[in-house]
């Protein structure tokens, strides 16, 4: 009976380790939804290797360096408006100069 008695009585200790467990456990489960798998006890399949560890910062760094399609998007835009100034500021200079050799009381 004694056994049974000090069994049922909870440590505050006991009590914060089982919250913290629920938490972790529905934090698991609602990532179970995203494709990741649970051992059967809720501990870790396995440990990273350094390799490994690293091939995912690597990863990481290269995914935060790359260039995005909106920033190629902003320089090829910038480009063409550059292109089309450039060629709008010729096409006045010289419909201006054939206007110019124009006489209208010619006619």
């Amino acid at each position: 009976m004694g056994r049974k008695d000090a069994s049922t009585a909870r440590t505050p200790v006991d009590q914060y380790r089982k919250q913290i467990a629920s938490k972790v456990n529905k934090i698991r489960i609602s990532q179970m939804g995203a494709g990741r798998s649970l051992s059967q006890k809720g501990k870790q399949d396995y440990k990273k290797t350094r390799p490994m560890l690293r091939a995912t910062r690597l990863k990481a760094e290269a995914k935060k360096t790359a260039l995005g399609v909106k920033e190629v998007a902003l320089v090829l835009a910038a480009i063409l408006v550059f292109l089309l100034a450039f060629y709008a500021f010729f096409y006045l200079n010289i419909s201006n100069e054939v206007d110019l050799d124009l006489d209208p009381d010619e006619n």
